[in-house]
């Protein structure tokens, strides 16, 4: 294998550069070097607090939980700090306490703060210590889900993609020793960072969780004596260790320690009598150690794309709740409020094998209380706190009033440049077959897979096939013409859950022609057999039978959530001209093959110096699929065309007093307008939208019901109403898949639009 580097930059590329959305690598970190647990004792916090006698101490005794003495029911809430900017995360921990909750339980992401191997970041929106300090100034405990695998619909359930890259490659969530000692490194760093702000030594700490549902994956208890080891080593022998597993006996078998070394908790379908479940969860624990606890007690529910919005009634969760608290039971509300997936961050799962692969939204919304943008104002926020108020040995504090959102209007962007100009400027690794994303050393985003063959004259043209690639691979040809360019030519997509071979159309070329891959990771597996998740074309590439050699990889560098560029964008967006070029010129239209290249379009809009900055969202209706970058933040992927999110949530603190840029990676199709729209409101209808056209196309003299698409719906998605024909009665489909908090629907239907 080879490894070039250019070093040149075109003026196209640096003006890409400006708008923030390419960095030329990662930028290496320092290594973060570890400290004794006494070292950091001796830093925070007052280390004793007295009560009737107490020390300051979290335990259990007589199958309850103990402050201080005192008993203590534990009314919590899942609100991960990777999900929400640094900038919110007290707005979101007053809201949280506003519901009620006494308790956060956040997951730790071994990809956020590794991100390559040996380079850890803990600063910005991975600013753990900040968290939790925050979370104690706040008067809250916190549940620490340390991991190293967490589910959490987060890309390869918070493992780093480096690990895919190793030779030989070590067994996930195992004991091989391989992976051991890479997961001891890690917690080396994590544990003695988090062990100074345990209860015992005066943090919020009050139990740190050992793995993540491991009953409904595998049962090689080695692994969990291992992790309970280390984590003693760094914590010390005070603290509460748990496991979380789904409440039947088979998962709980698999997945606890039995005895009193670690406190075995469970989570199960909301709406199930939860108390026959408590009732088996006590044979896992020693007698007398076994509180009540639904550590995920789950409010609503994930979706994927391409299907309808999830939703959960707000009076039937609140009385589900309601079951537990009733009895001095404890529960952790899954999500209480779920945030945003950010960057290439999303997590995917698959059903009967790993080809039925279904990525997670942008949003992480989860129908929670508290919504993906904060607010509080709706039926299921309330519904909840009514319940928690009744079992609160607190009163609530008052509820704080929804963030203002502002709808900025219309952003009319420029095509800065197509992709395929610049890839003389991006790193490449070649070899003679394709290999994967990892072993090239581009984690997450697109890989731009190039090779050449002669062309032949053989009638109906060729057939390209790629058995195996991960997730979305668009395929052109290009033919260099007399002066040495020729502009790529769409040929199809491959797409891993509905791989098909291409028909390559008879070229006649001087030359050798090229084909062109372009792979986009959308996100890795985070839960069951197929975690193991490598991205990017996984198998030969056969034209006509024949297997296709010698191939160039581009690393398309496209910025991740916490990742900072090495140039000021917004400088060099000032100094550019490219914004300002032809901003308001309609695309004109062009045959289906030639529209679909990726390409990049930027803009910006202004907010004045004297007005307060809001939240907002984009709306990219009109458009096709890509990513959005705005002033340099990569507030992640767009989908419209498979739906249901419509536009993406922008926190304020992304936005500026000023010049804000705009960049958006289309790979398909623009709006032709070359316009986007910055809204006031989120739209999750885009579902029912894209069901219409793929009907339309299957069925297009029918005539429309009313009921299921509207003139206004239709006005939303850029798409005529007279090109739009439908069913009279639509005919759904439901099929079920896993997924990594799998005790609620555990075969969830998804509605699946046929005629």
């Amino acid at each position: 294998m080879v490894r070039k580097r250019s070093t040149l930059f075109f003026i196209i590329f640096l003006s890409l550069i400006a708008f923030g959305i390419f960095v030329p690598v990662f930028a290496l970190l320092p290594s973060l070097s570890s400290h004794s647990l006494h070292h950091h004792q001796q830093q925070l916090l007052p280390a004793t607090k007295k009560n009737h006698g107490y020390a300051r101490k979290f335990e259990i005794s007589d199958d309850k939980f103990w402050k201080d003495g005192q008993p203590f029911q534990i009314i919590g809430g899942d609100l991960h700090y990777f999900r929400v900017l640094p900038e919110y995360w007290e707005d979101r921990l007053l809201r949280a306490k506003a519901l009620g909750l006494n308790t956060i339980q956040t997951y730790v992401p071994w990809n956020l703060h590794e991100p390559r191997a040996g380079t850890l970041d803990f600063k910005g929106i991975a600013d753990l210590v900040s968290f939790l300090k925050l979370s104690q100034r706040l008067g809250i405990l916190v549940m620490l889900r340390a991991g190293p695998y967490i589910c959490a619909e987060w890309d390869l359930g918070g493992f780093p993609p480096w690990l895919l890259a190793i030779n030989p490659a070590p067994r996930l969530r195992s004991s091989d020793p391989a992976f051991l000692q890479l997961v001891e490194r890690w917690w080396g760093s994590l544990l003695p960072k988090v062990a100074p702000l345990l209860y015992g030594s005066g943090g919020p700490i009050i139990m740190v969780q050992i793995e993540n549902e491991f009953g409904s994956y595998g049962d090689d208890k080695a692994y969990l004596h291992h992790l309970v080891s280390l984590a003693r080593k760094h914590l010390g022998d005070d603290v509460i260790l748990y496991t979380t597993d789904g409440g039947s006996r088979e998962t709980l078998e698999k997945g606890t320690i039995r005895g009193d070394a670690v406190f075995s908790a469970v989570d199960f379908t909301t709406g199930d009598n939860p108390w026959p479940i408590f009732e088996l969860q006590k044979e896992f624990n020693a007698p007398g150690k076994s509180p009540p606890l639904s550590s995920e007690f789950y409010t609503g529910w994930l979706t994927h794309w391409g299907e309808k919005n999830a939703q959960t009634s707000a009076d039937f969760t609140a009385a589900a709740l309601k079951n537990i608290l009733e009895r001095n039971g404890s529960a952790v509300l899954y999500m209480a409020h779920g945030g945003t997936n950010f960057g290439f961050y999303n997590g995917a799962n698959a059903g009967s094998d790993e080809s039925d692969y279904k990525p997670d939204l942008t949003s992480y919304d989860y129908d929670a209380p508290i919504r993906e943008s904060g607010d509080v104002n709706n039926a299921k926020f309330k519904a909840l706190r009514r319940v928690v108020e009744q079992y609160s040995s607190v009163s609530l504090p008052a509820v704080p009033s929804d963030n203002e959102k502002k709808a900025y209007g219309s952003i009319h962007v420029t095509k800065t440049g197509n992709l395929f100009e610049l890839i003389h400027y991006f790193d490449v690794v070649e070899s003679d077959n394709p290999i994967s994303m990892e072993s090239t050393g581009q984690m997450f985003g697109f890989l731009l897979y190039i090779t050449e063959y002669t062309a032949k004259d053989n009638g109906g043209g060729s057939i390209v096939s790629i058995p195996k690639v991960h997730d979305r691979a668009q395929v052109f040809i290009s033919c260099p013409s007399e002066d040495g360019h020729g502009k790529p030519t769409y040929v199809g997509t491959l797409e891993r859950w509905s791989n098909q071979p291409l028909t390559i159309p008879n070229t006649k070329c001087l030359s050798n022609i090229s084909l062109l891959v372009l792979v986009e990771n959308m996100g890795r597996l985070n839960y069951g057999p197929y975690i193991f998740d490598r991205k990017g074309i996984l198998s030969p590439v056969y034209l006509d039978g024949r297997i296709l050699r010698k191939w160039k990889m581009y690393l398309v560098p496209i910025i991740n959530l916490n990742e900072s560029p090495k140039i000021n964008p917004i400088i060099q967006a000032a100094n550019s001209g490219v914004i300002t070029m032809s901003a308001r010129k309609r695309l004109k239209p062009k045959s289906g093959n030639a529209s679909k290249e990726p390409a990049f379009y930027a803009g910006y809009f202004y907010i004045s110096k004297e007005d307060i900055i809001k939240d907002t969202f984009i709306s990219l209706s009109g458009w096709g699929k890509g990513i959005v970058t705005i002033n340099n933040f990569n507030i992640g992927r767009f989908w419209p065309l498979k739906g249901p999110q419509c536009n993406l949530y922008v926190p304020a603190p992304v936005l500026q007093n000023g010049k804000n840029v705009v960049v958006i990676f289309e790979l398909e199709s623009p709006n032709p307008e070359l316009v986007v729209q910055l809204v006031d409101q989120p739209d999750f209808t885009c579902a029912a939208v894209a069901a219409a056209v793929a009907i339309a196309a299957a069925a297009p003299t029918l005539a429309p019901p009313a009921a299921f698409i509207t003139p206004a719906t239709l006005a939303n998605a850029a798409i005529p109403p007279t090109s739009i024909a439908l069913k009279a009665t639509v005919g759904f489909t439901a099929i079920s898949y896993s997924t990594c908090n799998f005790p609620l629907y555990q075969t969830r239907n998804v509605v699946r639009y046929t005629t």
